[in-house]
């Protein structure tokens, strides 16, 4: 063989593994892999599907399409890897969510939205410690730095998203912590929240959790102080769910004008956050045997990914084994 055929040959094998190598590296990242299951609930059932009308699902379902194909264009943008997830999240597809979240970590690990979505669904599989460990380590990322509006999934009525980047990572982290029993916890980040939020939304949805935790406690007088600037003529863009529970806790409403299911008895995500908000007045009020049964009836609607439903779960996997089983 002459040399100069010898360097052709060098320079075509080159070539073919420059343009294998090119074609790896343009080939789409794989799917997730769907697993058998999403969680096991609290109290020990398999949590597969998401209970989602037709129409929902639909709508769902080509959003995730549109994002996934976005994703396969540009597999290493975090916001096309943020919001393929989060489409996956939506459709209940926690586990392949988590999945994704985890790549974008592996390229970009001092993301804070990466740990701060993902610590999300940790919630939703019910792995609260990594959770927390997602959301104090997101928390560590933003401290000191401007906040940023982050913008909706599924836009309220009049398109306005509520939260930002910090108010999120306090919310999840402030729940979080609640979901494990570490109430004292809860309040000092859900306090940290309500002197933050700078809407009615904010103040709401964290005074919620916050007068819970406190509840919780035993602190009652401090529990009533933080409810007391709570009225009807607050500004509620979404979270009027949270509104009517403050007005509740105030005595200004009754449970049953807070508690609304659909007309086949059905609770929603935020029916199912309502009706715990109720289940847990009846509790710390002396009523537990109502308290109990309203938990019960949120976990059987099968909403499992609200938040209502997985702090359902916590309450009867805290009562004792023959009290949780009882019909």
């Amino acid at each position: 063989m002459s040399r100069s055929s010898g360097v052709l040959s060098a320079t075509a094998l080159t070539a073919v593994l420059v343009l294998s190598a090119c074609d790896r590296a343009a080939a789409p990242p794989p799917a997730p892999q769907a697993p058998p299951f999403q969680a096991i609930s609290l109290i020990g059932d398999t949590l597969r599907t998401l209970p989602l009308s037709a129409e929902t699902r639909t709508k769902y379902e080509a959003q995730l399409a549109e994002a996934r194909k976005a994703y396969e264009h540009t597999p290493t943008d975090v916001d096309s890897i943020i919001w393929y997830a989060r489409r996956l999240g939506y459709l209940g597809q926690s586990r392949e969510a988590i999945e994704v979240y985890t790549r974008g970590i592996e390229l970009y690990p001092e993301n804070p939205w990466l740990y701060r979505h993902r610590g999300h669904r940790y919630i939703s599989v019910r792995d609260f410690d990594a959770a927390v460990m997602d959301l104090e380590k997101a928390t560590a990322l933003v401290a000191g730095k401007p906040d940023e509006v982050e913008p909706d999934g599924q836009p309220n009525a009049q398109n306005t998203p509520i939260g930002t980047l910090h108010s999120n990572i306090g919310y999840h982290l402030a729940l979080a912590y609640y979901l494990q029993g570490k109430f004292d916890k809860a309040a000092e980040v859900a306090q940290r929240e309500v002197n933050a939020a700078n809407n009615d939304d904010r103040k709401v949805s964290m005074t919620h959790w916050l007068y819970m935790s406190l509840r919780r406690e035993g602190k009652d007088s401090a529990a009533a102080a933080v409810i007391a600037p709570m009225s009807r003529d607050m500004n509620i863009i979404e979270n009027h769910a949270y509104h009517r529970l403050m007005l509740l806790y105030k005595g200004i409403l009754p449970p049953d004008s807070v508690l609304t299911v659909g007309p086949q008895g059905e609770l929603s995500v935020s029916d199912a956050s309502a009706a715990y908000g109720v289940a847990n007045w009846h509790w710390y009020n002396g009523r537990q045997a109502e308290a109990t049964a309203l938990w019960r009836r949120i976990v059987g609607a099968g909403q499992w990914g609200a938040f209502g439903s997985v702090a359902s779960e916590a309450e009867l996997a805290r009562l004792p084994k023959d009290t949780t089983t009882a019909k």
